[in-house]
């Protein structure tokens, strides 16, 4: 009885060994991730403060004793580096720049961080000069406009300001639109607009369901995919190449699109997930991640490999409201998508009377 004993024990003791260790979820790599970032690692606290209660590490003393060897291994580890970099982290404002008589629909910073540029109800577009104490550098009306600045666009060399509207997209340094409809009855409304990373090519998408290209160079439309079934809210290239584009609408859609193969304007791939109409996408420029917020009062990850061929079953819908005046129902935040595709959904903000944005942070 003994020896049974002691060989069961053995083969379940082998079995735990043998188990393989469960993946990080998401939930916990962020959590890890959130716990780097607030203090440096024990052992270099231990070496500045000793057995001293704990209180906040300056710097000046991490470099210290580092450059004295006293926190061991010749270097910052991870939590060093996030810490430190953290104390250098904007902690004051929201502060207001300048109170207009009209409401601002859309803004963005250059690429330096020296310039932002605001795109406001009617007409008008300001540039405020950051290193300046936010002077207006520059104050652009742009002509033939019919309702607002739905979006706005910095060239990669940052000399011309692409920004969209009713009818066409508008180049601000030299006023010249770039005409996406020949027929004037139609009401052809513009509500993304984007330069490709070399600066040669513009995408739009806008209220006929369909994403446009336009080469600069030759002053005309390249390509057009009549993408979604809805209004295409957000469409932005997903890479350096120009060939990959990602696009997302008011049919709750993600769709992913590779202009070397579309035939019959077939998407490479779908993502689901979202209950309500995307307002943005934004790629983090690897050809593979990208971001969405939506009107369901989320923002998604998701990995372009994670991707279906097709729609699967119906999509399902929260409500019939209007995020421009209406507050969204309390209740529908606990709603599901039942093929959710994406990596990770954040909550906590709200996406209420205009196309509210969403980016990655900067590389550098």
């Amino acid at each position: 009885m003994a020896a049974a004993g002691r060989l069961r024990g053995r083969r379940r003791a082998q079995k735990e060994v043998e188990r393989e260790p469960e993946p990080f979820t998401i939930e916990e790599e962020v959590s890890h991730l959130t716990r780097v970032r607030s203090e440096p690692c024990p052992g270099t606290r231990a070496a500045i403060h000793g057995a001293k209660r704990k209180r906040d590490v300056s710097a000046f003393e991490m470099l210290s004793s580092r450059e004295s060897g006293r926190s061991g291994g010749g270097g910052f580890c991870s939590a060093d580096r996030a810490y430190a970099a953290g104390k250098h982290l904007p902690s004051e404002g929201p502060w207001c720049v300048e109170d207009m008589d009209s409401e601002a629909y859309v803004s963005q910073f250059s690429s330096d961080g020296s310039m932002l540029v605001a795109g406001f109800r009617g007409s008008r577009i300001r540039i405020y000069d950051v290193d300046k104490g936010w002077k207006v550098h520059k104050n652009i009306s742009c002509r033939s406009m019919r309702w607002t600045v739905s979006d706005i666009a910095l060239s990669p060399d940052q000399r011309y300001l692409n920004a969209g509207r009713e009818s066409d997209a508008n180049v601000t340094e030299i006023h010249d639109g770039l005409e996406f409809c020949d027929d004037d009855e139609y009401s052809f409304g513009i509500f993304s607009v984007k330069f490709s990373k070399d600066g040669r090519e513009v995408v739009v998408g806008n209220n006929d369901c369909s994403i446009y290209v336009y080469d600069l160079g030759a002053n005309k439309v390249s390509d057009r995919i009549r993408a979604h079934t809805s209004d295409v809210n957000t469409v932005t290239f997903a890479d350096e190449s120009g060939n990959l584009l990602y696009s997302g609408s008011d049919d709750n859609l993600c769709k992913v699109w590779d202009r070397r193969c579309l035939v019959r304007e077939k998407p490479a791939g779908v993502l689901t997930g979202h209950l309500d109409g995307i307002t943005c996408i934004d790629s983090r420029g690897d050809g593979r991640y990208l971001i969405s917020n939506c009107k369901d009062q989320t923002i998604k990850l998701w990995d372009v490999r994670r991707m279906s061929a097709t729609v699967k079953g119906r999509q399902p819908r929260l409500y019939d409201w209007d995020y421009r005046w209406m507050s969204f129902p309390s209740h529908a935040r606990y709603y599901k998508h039942p093929n959710d595709l994406s990596l990770a959904t954040y909550r906590g903000h709200s996406v209420l009377r205009t196309l509210i944005r969403c980016y990655f942070s900067p590389m550098h």
